[in-house]
């Protein structure tokens, strides 16, 4: 039997992590970029070093700058674009696109200007989509563990039972376990929020403040996760699975979170506009601290981390003030995840 084509946009960290993962799995891997350079390396030396470092890429895995060239023929094809650039990729595959190709995102984030979710950008730019159809991929899986093949458990959501198993089918491997879910919303909430929390838990090592304070901050994340997602209509057991708790640990405490890593530089002291442009790459949970900020508005939901951090990052605040004001806030009983803005 011929392998099957899927392509891959775009040729990031996370991108070039599952190419490989379909690659290991058997499939014919059209690897998308803009960079002719870097496509160039990948298919010359089986390398993206800005992104994977050393790691060997399968000759399976073919890079190329032409979206027609890696869409033609493609089973499947696997959105893992920042959510700033979403749109701009769904719109540029669309006459490309067979109706009845399986697409699978895998970006952790919302539109800032619209607050709209990834599935909902890319159903608004690939009409000829059945919506439902639509699968996103989420869970603990930082690149930089699943390019070298370590264990990793990921879960696969969509209003389709059939397109979540096809794309469970399609990613499940050795080291890469998929799990399906129907709650596209609490899957893609989950996601996105859980940048925040890691902000602040790098927030909080970068000002010294120890494992009590962070141990607190995810746990109390997670709490302001459930309770935005609840209110927007995602189903309540999500968040104690791979795409809630499951996620939030690994991005709150691993050397690898992007989101990490720029809290605690911020909890050092360093200016938002010196850390971004140290990171070199997106830190999706500054973008997204805006939109958790306005969506809590919209609900009328209490997000006090979240308000403390987009004090941090757009009002000047420092973070040893905003813990100040986070503990000193009225007392409150613990389960209360009905509370409210008001």
């Amino acid at each position: 039997m011929p392998a099957k084509k899927t392509a891959v946009l775009v040729a990031g960290s996370w991108g070039t992590a599952l190419a490989s993962v379909l690659a290991d799995n058997g499939a014919e891997v059209a690897l998308w970029t803009r960079n002719a350079d870097q496509a160039d390396e990948i298919n010359r030396h089986h390398t993206n070093v800005r992104y994977v470092k050393e790691a060997a890429l399968q000759p399976a895995i073919r890079a190329t700058t032409s979206m027609a060239e890696a869409a033609r023929g493609a089973e499947a094809v696997l959105l893992v674009a920042p959510s700033s650039v979403m749109r701009e990729v769904a719109a540029q595959l669309r006459p490309h696109l067979q109706q009845d190709t399986l697409v699978i995102h895998a970006t952790k984030g919302f539109e800032a200007e619209t607050m709209k979710r990834m599935t909902e950008v890319i159903a608004e730019e690939l009409p000829q989509l059945d919506a439902d159809r639509l699968v996103v991929l989420s869970g603990p899986s930082h690149a930089e563990e699943v390019i070298l093949r370590s264990p990793t458990t990921v879960v696969v959501a969509s209003a389709s039972p059939e397109a979540a198993e096809q794309a469970q089918d399609l990613l499940m491997g050795t080291y890469f376990r998929v799990y399906t879910n129907h709650d596209v919303m609490g899957v893609e909430v989950s996601g996105a929020l859980k940048n925040i929390i890691a902000l602040g838990a790098g927030m909080s090592d970068g000002c010294g403040f120890g494992d009590n304070a962070k141990a607190a901050l995810i746990t109390r994340g997670l709490a302001e996760i459930s309770r935005l997602g609840v209110a927007m209509g995602a189903n309540p057991p999500t968040f104690s699975g791979l795409a809630g708790i499951g996620d939030l640990v690994v991005t709150c405490t691993s050397k690898h979170s992007r989101n990490w890593r720029a809290g605690y530089m911020l909890g050092q002291g360093r200016p938002l506009d010196e850390v971004l442009a140290t990171m070199g790459m997106v830190v999706e949970g500054v973008k997204t601290t805006k939109s958790a900020y306005a969506l809590a508005e919209r609900y009328h939901i209490s997000m006090p981390i979240t308000e403390a951090l987009y004090a941090v990052l757009f009002d000047g605040k420092t973070p040893g003030d905003a813990v100040k004001d986070l503990m000193g806030r009225d007392r409150a009983h613990e389960h209360d995840i009905g509370e409210s803005a008001d």
